[in-house]
C-alpha cells in the first residue's frame, strides 16, 4: 500500500517536521534516490536546523542500505554540497535544508553528477513515487560512510573570483541570521583586507533572532542599524543555508536583488561580450537593457533554482540571476552561491572606487520596482484569470512562462503562485516612473481583496 509523501515540491523537498518529513521518510528518500539514479558515491551534508543531523543520518542509512558509498561533509551551506559534488566528482549530492522556512520545517535539495539539479521535470516525481511505494531492492553489499572536511577547497574556489590584493580595506556589516554563513565568513576573513562587523553570527537552529530570511522587512533593521552605527561601506545578509545573498548600501538602504542581477550581468558581459545571461520573469527590463547595451543576450527562464540551472546549461550562460537573490555562475557548476556575489561586488567597488549606491542608483531610477509583495489568496488561479481579463485590452505582451506577466508601454507586472508557500507574489516595474509603480501596485492589490 502506497504511503503519500507530501513534502515533494516543484524543485526540491520541503515540509513540516515530523508530519510531512521525518526520519522514516528521509530513509525512503535515500532508498528512492539510489534506485532512481543508481549512484556509486553520493555526498551529503546538512544545515543548522535542529532536526537536520538526524534527518541526514536517516537519509544516509537509506543510501548505504542501497549499496551507495556516502561522503558526509557535515554542517554546511547548500552551495557547499554543490561544490563538493563537482569537486569530488561524486555521482550526486543531497543537502538537508529548509533554507528560510519556519523553524519547524526541513527539506532537501538533490543533485546528480556535476551538480545537475533534480527537479520535478528531471526525476523528482519518479523519486517521490519510488519512496511512496516502499518497494526497494535488496543489495549484496551495503555502502560505506566517510566523513570529509571539504571547506578548504571550497574557500580556495571562492577566492578565485577576485584578486584579494586589489581589495580595498572595506568595512562590512555581515548578518548570518544565526544560519550557516558565519563559518564561511570566518574563513574568508583570514584572506581579505576587510573588517567584518558580525551580527547574529553563531549558527543556532533555535533562530533566537527570527527565521533567517532578509526578504522579511522586520529582519533587516539590525543590519541597517549596524551599518549606520559603524559607518560601514555596505551590509550583507544571508538566509539560513546561505545560498541567497542580500545587499545594503552605505546608507543602510536595502538594494532589491533585481538591481544586483543587473550589476553582476553587466560585470560578466563586459568581460565576455556576446555571452548569455539568464533571468527570471518577475522583473526583466533592467536586465534586458543591460545585456543589449553590453553586447550580450538576456534569456528568460521559469523561476526556481532547478529551472534556472537547467536553462543555463542548455544555453551555456555565463551567469544567471533571480530577483529573489539567487545568483548562478557557470564556473560554479552553473549553481547558485551566496558567497560569490558579494566577493564580486567588493571587487567591483574596489576597482571602480565607487560606493555600492553609486553602482546601482542609475539603474534603480531607470527601472523603479515595487519589490515583491506576497499575499495569501484563497483562489490563486481564479485571481490570475481575473487580472488577465482586466488588463488584456491594453497589454502589449502577455507571457505565461511563470504565472502571469503583462507588459504595457510604461509599466509591466508579474503575478505568480509560490512553489513553496501558499501565497501569490506580485512584482511591478516601470520605465522611470516610481509614481506609476505605486499606483499600479495598489490597483492590482485592490483586485486581490
Amino acid at each position: 500500500m502506497q504511503k503519500e509523501i507530501t513534502c515533494f515540491k516543484a524543485y526540491d523537498i520541503r515540509g513540516r517536521v515530523p508530519d510531512q518529513l521525518n526520519e522514516e521518510i528521509s530513509y525512503r528518500i535515500g532508498r528512492a534516490y539510489a534506485a532512481f539514479l543508481k549512484p556509486a558515491v553520493v555526498v551529503v551534508g546538512y544545515d543548522i536546523r535542529l532536526t537536520s543531523p538526524d534527518l541526514c543520518d536517516a537519509l544516509t542509512r537509506g543510501l548505504i542500505d542501497s549499496g551507495v558509498d556516502v561522503i558526509n561533509i557535515g554542517q554546511c551551506g547548500t552551495e557547499e554540497i554543490y561544490f563538493a559534488t563537482a569537486h569530488l566528482k561524486t555521482d550526486g549530492g543531497i543537502v538537508v535544508t529548509a533554507s528560510h522556512n519556519p523553524k519547524d520545517y526541513n527539506g532537501m535539495k538533490l543533485v546528480r553528477e556535476q551538480s545537475k539539479p533534480i527537479s520535478g521535470d528531471t526525476g523528482l516525481k519518479e523519486i517521490q513515487a519510488i519512496a511512496e511505494s516502499g518497494e526497494f531492492s535488496d543489495v549484496v553489499e551495503k555502502g560505506t560512510v566517510t566523513q570529509k572536511d571539504n571547506s578548504s577547497a571550497y574557500i580556495e574556489h571562492l577566492l578565485g573570483y577576485l584578486d584579494a590584493a586589489s581589495i580595498k580595506p572595506l568595512k562590512i556589516v555581515c548578518n548570518a541570521g544565526n544560519g550557516g554563513a558565519g563559518s564561511a565568513i570566518d574563513a574568508l576573513e583570514q584572506k581579505l583586507p576587510v573588517q567584518f562587523i558580525k551580527l547574529h553570527h553563531e549558527p543556532d537552529g533555535h533562530f533566537p533572532n527570527g527565521v533567517p530570511n532578509p526578504l522579511l522587512e522586520q529582519n533587516r533593521q539590525p543590519t541597517i542599524d549596524a551599518i549606520k552605527e559603524n559607518k560601514a561601506d555596505l551590509g550583507i545578509a544571508w538566509d539560513g543555508d546561505f545560498d541567497r545573498c542580500f545587499f545594503f548600501d552605505e546608507d543602510g538602504r536595502f538594494i532589491e536583488g533585481y538591481y544586483i542581477v543587473g550589476l553582476l550581468a553587466q560585470t560578466f558581459l563586459e568581460h565576455a561580450p556576446g555571452a548569455k545571461v539568464i533571468h527570471d520573469p518577475r522583473l526583466i527590463w533592467n536586465t534586458i537593457e543591460i545585456a543589449e547595451n553590453t553586447g550580450g543576450q538576456a534569456i528568460q527562464s521559469k523561476t526556481g533554482h532547478a529551472f534556472i540551472k537547467e536553462r543555463m546549461r542548455a544555453e551555456d550562460a555565463i551567469y544567471g540571476g533571480e530577483m529573489s537573490a539567487h545568483h548562478y555562475f557557470r564556473d560554479f557548476s552553473y549553481c547558485d552561491s551566496g558567497m560569490i556575489p558579494w566577493l564580486l561586488v567588493i571587487s567591483l567597488m574596489s576597482k571602480s572606487g565607487k560606493k555600492l549606491s553609486e553602482l546601482v542608483n542609475e539603474r534603480m531610477a531607470a527601472f523603479p520596482a515595487s519589490g515583491e509583495i506576497n499575499t495569501e489568496i484563497a483562489d490563486p488561479p481564479g485571481l490570475l484569470k481575473r487580472v488577465e481579463r482586466h488588463y488584456s485590452q491594453d497589454a502589449i505582451d502577455v507571457d505565461f512562462t511563470d504565472g502571469l506577466s503583462m507588459s504595457f508601454d510604461k509599466w509591466r507586472f508579474n503575478l505568480r503562485m509560490s512553489n513553496t508557500e501558499p501565497v501569490v507574489r506580485l512584482n511591478v516595474e516601470s520605465r522611470a516612473d516610481p509614481a506609476l509603480v505605486t499606483a499600479k501596485t495598489r490597483e492590482i492589490l485592490d483586485m486581490m481583496s
